[in-house]
């Protein structure tokens, strides 16, 4: 029996998670929604068990949650387009999780991702991060806090805050050849070419722009590009790795994004608003 549960006790005829439900009137928390939009997820697993437990409980609290038993199912879900956010697990049938990331993160830009499995070790954690996981859970979890790192996630989308109008939200950017549209979300070279960004990454380039040439210290840019602190500490230093990749020409000399030992980081190119 999985322990994706949120109690240690519960009766024989309940669910696991039926004895540890929250009064959410009087938390007046409405878990199915981010601001007013209604939630739609995706879980990704082959372990019939655990991902029934997970539909169910998503489901119980009014999140539209669709189950992708295997690779098949996975690939018509996702060409739908229509999710909010996929759970994701790493060791997801014959075709290991590691390998699909990436591939769905070059797809599905736009969606954000939980990985989930049962490496505890902080190199797993490293290694969803750095392939496009926006979060990891190892197994097992709670299913209250998998929901609560959810909505997490979807509140820097359609948050109140994500939501306001900002003088520069439709703005561009230009720095050493380098073009940012933000209405467009679209990054592209000085050749021209379009480069593809994780929402983490994307978050992270326009933190650093906007408060250039300033320094930003990592709980800063936790707060920026909304990745959990209690994930592991360094996760940022992963997220800085992966943008690195992108824009510098030898990310083991970054010229752009520099370290402040002891600090954080800071962007040092020049930046024109146009």
């Amino acid at each position: 029996m999985h322990q994706y549960r949120t109690s240690p006790a519960a009766r024989p005829a309940a669910a696991p998670w039926a004895e540890a439900e929250f009064d959410m009137q009087s938390a007046r928390l409405d878990m199915s929604t981010v601001n007013n939009r209604l939630i739609r997820v995706l879980v990704a697993d082959d372990d019939p068990e655990m991902r029934k437990e997970i539909v169910d409980f998503l489901e119980h609290h009014g999140v539209q949650a669709v189950a992708a038993p295997g690779r098949q199912e996975l690939t018509r879900h996702l060409a739908e387009g229509s999710h909010d956010l996929m759970i994701l697990d790493l060791q997801f049938g014959m075709e290991n999780g590691f390998t699909l990331l990436p591939e769905i993160r070059s797809k599905s830009e736009g969606l954000a991702i939980i990985g989930t499995g049962r490496g505890r070790d902080e190199i797993d954690r490293v290694v969803g991060l750095e392939l496009g996981a926006d979060d990891y859970l190892a197994k097992p979890f709670g299913l209250r806090e998998l929901l609560a790192r959810i909505r997490a996630i979807l509140r820097g989308r359609y948050g109140p805050r994500a939501s306001q109008p900002r003088g520069t939200e439709r703005g561009r950017y230009r720095f050493a050849g380098w073009q940012l549209d933000r209405r467009l979300r679209r990054l592209t070279d000085p050749l021209g070419a379009l480069v593809a960004l994780s929402k983490s990454e994307y978050a992270l380039l326009i933190a650093f722009i906007e408060a250039s040439p300033r320094t930003l210290s990592r709980a800063q840019l936790l707060q920026a590009t909304h990745i959990h602190e209690d994930v592991f500490d360094r996760s940022i230093d992963v997220q800085v790795l992966r943008l690195r990749r992108k824009l510098e020409i030898d990310p083991s000399n970054p010229k752009m994004v520099r370290t402040e030992r002891g600090v954080g980081y800071v962007f040092t190119t020049p930046v024109e608003v146009l």
